[in-house]
């Protein structure tokens, strides 16, 4: 998809899942919302000079949160132009400190680079991205240091991954706390009350609907907390997929076992699907062959979601 200009000199990229959609400000003192994913970084880079934004020029980069789909260029961009990282105080934190944890690096085994972060960010502040100034609001759920921003006077929204058109990110009770669910919701409470046009979000296509989007995403939480197993089998489904982007292809019968020395798969059929470690991975391979969603060529396996 071609970038659109969601505002004067302001660009937004739709990318897959492994790299999260991102945004530049062409200007001759660039501003990057995000940064995809650190192993796609040439593509990154050559998205952003069809635009006429170097990397090297950079002077701040804003992050919705600290996953590896959103800061994997952060460190790259900083070292070759020096400039500032703006991140929510928590995910200040976790950079400071060196937790590799927190942001789920670790335990999806996830590659991710930290970067020092310069500028704080709090809830309702307000940063400006060339002549555009958006409104932080920090919306836990996803993430601990998760925010959107908002532009009040255009009616925009970068919902990042708090808000999809028709879909969800993954929510991680292992990592984030067994609140996070209700986070969430409450979250969707706090930008419900905004006046929308469009909606950029983090993965997917922008859209206009944003109260048919509140109302899904809703659903889709209060059903998890009625039936808990389908936040363990969304999370076994997106995560397979997404190592099957990070690795490419793999021999098929070194996936499984590589699967078990993982913290995350063991822990989450554990606590969903009490131990069934086989029959769950069986299940949810089974159920993405059908589809086509992942391929078994010569003894491997691939996805064909776009990364």
């Amino acid at each position: 998809m071609p970038p659109i200009e969601m505002l004067p000199d302001l660009f937004f990229f739709q990318r897959g899942y492994l790299n999260a959609n991102h945004f530049a400000l062409r200007s001759d003192s660039p501003v990057l919302i995000d940064t995809a994913y650190l192993a796609d970084w040439e593509e990154t880079e050559r998205i952003l000079a069809s635009v006429g934004v170097d990397s090297r020029r950079v002077d701040r980069i804003i992050t919705t949160h600290c996953h590896c789909d959103h800061i994997g260029g952060h460190q790259l961009v900083q070292q070759r132009s020096g400039c500032d990282i703006a991140v929510h105080r928590i995910g200040k934190h976790f950079m400071d400190t060196g937790d590799d944890w927190s942001p789920w690096w670790r335990y999806f085994q996830q590659k991710a680079s930290f970067f020092d972060a310069t500028v704080a960010l709090e809830d309702g502040d307000r940063v400006a991205v060339g002549r555009h100034e958006f409104t932080v609001v920090h919306t836990p759920g996803h993430a601990a240091d998760h925010t959107v921003l908002y532009h009040p006077k255009e009616r925009l929204l970068i919902s990042s991954d708090l808000l999809w058109e028709s879909d969800m990110a993954v929510i991680n009770l292992r990592v984030e706390g067994s609140a996070a669910v209700f986070t969430m919701l409450s979250s969707l409470d706090r930008i419900a009350s905004l006046e929308v046009r469009r909606v950029y979000p983090g993965h997917g296509r922008p859209f206009s609907d944003f109260q048919a989007a509140l109302h899904t995403a809703r659903k889709r939480l209060e059903g998890y907390l009625d039936r808990p197993q389908l936040i363990g089998r969304d999370l076994l489904k997106k995560i397979i997929v997404y190592t099957l982007m990070m690795r490419g292809a793999v021999p098929e019968h070194r996936f499984f076992p590589d699967l078990m020395k993982t913290h995350w798969f063991p822990e989450t059929v554990d606590f969903y699907f009490d131990g069934a470690y086989r029959e769950s991975y069986d299940d949810v391979l089974s159920g993405f062959l059908r589809r086509g969603i992942v391929m078994r060529e010569y003894g491997k396996l691939h996805t064909t979601v776009k990364p």
